[in-house]
């Protein structure tokens, strides 16, 4: 076992005194968000909901990847799912460049080539969102099953604006 997560141990000791037990895992206000594994998001606080009441999936630049397509699908039929939300942001380093500038990066500055490994990297990051809300909202298994929006959240403001 290794000892560099015991300070993260000892923190979820602390947490689990006060953890609300008793969830059931279904999502209360029927909303799953699809956001950005970046950790300036806070994706239930960001929209008002609270821990129980929506489900979240976080990917590299807030795409819909096919696990997260799964999740939105068992989400809309085992998990109370109603409402899709897909959001990236601003300043994200998964539009700043594509796959090929990203493994550049990597080779630049950690010597590693990753081969054709593929990120989702995309400057066309609006476009992106286009395409992801498109791919949701025509989905044989969601059509009609589930409402879907593409947002973008502003890191420097904490503003969420509807963009699909």
């Amino acid at each position: 076992m290794s000892e560099g997560f015991d300070d993260l141990l000892a923190a979820n000791k602390r947490y689990s005194i006060s953890f609300p037990h008793g969830f059931d895992g279904i999502a209360h206000q029927g909303v799953l968000i699809i956001t950005c594994m970046d950790s300036r998001l806070e994706p239930l606080e960001m929209f008002g909901l609270r821990v129980g009441e929506a489900k979240v999936l976080r990917t590299p630049g807030g795409r819909v990847t096919p696990a997260a397509l799964a999740g939105c699908v068992l989400g809309a039929y085992k998990l109370n799912v109603s409402r899709i939300l897909v959001v990236p942001h601003t300043r994200c380093a998964a539009a700043a460049m594509d796959d090929a500038g990203v493994r550049a990066s990597i080779l630049e500055s950690a010597g590693v080539d990753v081969g054709d490994f593929v990120f989702g990297a995309d400057p066309d990051q609006i476009g992106r969102l286009r395409d992801d809300v498109e791919l949701l909202r025509n989905h044989e298994l969601l059509a009609g099953r589930c409402d879907v929006g593409g947002f973008l959240y502003d890191v420097d403001t904490g503003l969420v604006e509807q963009t699909y």
